[in-house]
């Protein structure tokens, strides 16, 4: 697995979401750097990661997220989790890595993607299991189409001029992924259902909602704050699907104000102090 690591600090660990890469989080590397050890990577199946079989799923992509910590000793750590960033964070944490982890944040998500009857903070527009389908036929169809379209998605509505520069870019990097891996993460990422683990996760939570995002609604960060046991949340305003690429300069003052209330909480340290044998 592709990776960097630079600075010194609190570990920050950014996971990108689908389709992007680590240079997703470039202007917070480039920024953060000065204050944190920041951990960037590219999860399987994208960028510089390949996915040896053609078939990443979520669970995978966390197993590996354990095993980066693992690798790099990395303790008390600040980890953000930007879209399905922040399901593999959570699958992460209820495998095994919550020891490690002092708070999270969690960038324009939901617990649950897909729609139903009884569920609609999902991705806006009623997108449900069967336009997933759909979805994923679309994308080993045309991929350059879909991709194009993925990245206007991403950028905030009422797209001015200044954000085309931005939307080009996204389509370009996506585009450098397989078509058919990413159909099949979709696949799995679809299937997750966060709902009832939510109260599981005490780590300290911001949770950062773009204000005009065409994904998902304020009504869904608002549901991830009163199920959150320790949680907090935050709107950017010109912001859409990314806060971190549309507003970064103030997405890296929210992160370092967020990761100075982090203080004494080293659960790594405290698990294996209390497992070691009294005399």
């Amino acid at each position: 697995m592709a990776y960097a690591d630079g600075g010194s600090g609190r570990p920050l660990l950014l996971v990108h979401g689908w389709g992007a890469n680590a240079a997703f989080f470039d202007a917070q590397r480039r920024a953060l750097e000065q204050d944190f050890r920041v951990i960037t990577l590219d999860l399987r199946g994208h960028g510089a990661s390949p996915a040896p079989d053609g078939r990443p799923t979520v669970d995978l992509l966390a197993a590996d997220l354990i095993a980066l910590a693992d690798h790099l000793g990395l303790e008390d750590m600040l980890a953000v989790g930007w879209s399905m960033g922040a399901m593999v964070l959570w699958r992460a944490l209820l495998s095994g890595l919550a020891g490690r982890v002092a708070g999270m944040a969690v960038v324009d998500m939901t617990p649950r993607i897909v729609n139903d009857p009884a569920w609609s903070l999902g991705i806006k527009g009623g997108y449900d299991l069967a336009t997933s389908e759909t979805a994923c036929r679309a994308m080993v169809a045309d991929w350059p189409a879909f991709t194009q379209a993925l990245a206007r998605a991403v950028v905030a509505d009422g797209l001015d001029a200044e954000r085309w520069p931005l939307v080009d870019w996204i389509a370009g990097e996506a585009g450098h992924n397989e078509p058919h891996a990413l159909s099949h993460l979709w696949g799995s990422l679809v299937q997750q259902d966060f709902r009832a683990d939510l109260e599981r996760f005490d780590q300290p939570t911001l949770i950062v909602h773009g204000a005009l995002s065409q994904l998902y609604a304020a009504a869904t960060s608002q549901f991830l704050e009163t199920r959150l046991p320790d949680a907090r949340r935050i709107a950017f305003d010109r912001s859409g699907h990314a806060p971190h690429l549309e507003e970064p300069d103030q997405f890296n003052r929210v992160v370092t104000e967020f990761a100075a209330t982090l203080t004494g909480r080293d659960r790594a340290r405290t698990r294996r102090a209390a497992a070691t044998p009294q005399p």
